[in-house]
């Protein structure tokens, strides 16, 4: 009795959604995720930081290493999106 009521209810709602016309992608696309404006801010960011933390007296080298450890991974994914990009207008 209840399998029948549920494949009424699915061929109801399946006879809907191909009346109203709707489809639904399941493919995604391929590239640089949007947040790639988010990477360039972030890495904008810790750039400033470096060279105003470079003229303070707290500078050290556990410091220089810790926004190098941030700063190279930001690079090449902000390089990977510039490369994409102008592939992307030609």
């Amino acid at each position: 009795m209840f399998t029948s009521i549920s494949s009424v209810a699915l061929v109801s709602v399946i006879a809907s959604a191909s009346a109203t016309g709707r489809t639904t992608s399941m493919t995604t696309a391929v590239g640089i995720p949007e947040y790639g404006g988010l990477a360039a801010l972030a890495l904008v960011v810790i750039l400033c930081a470096k060279l105003m933390l470079s003229a303070s007296t707290r500078w050290n080298d556990t410091i220089k290493c810790s926004l190098d450890m941030n700063i190279i991974p930001l690079l090449i994914s902000f390089a990977a999106i510039v490369v994409y990009k102008i592939i992307d207008i030609i």
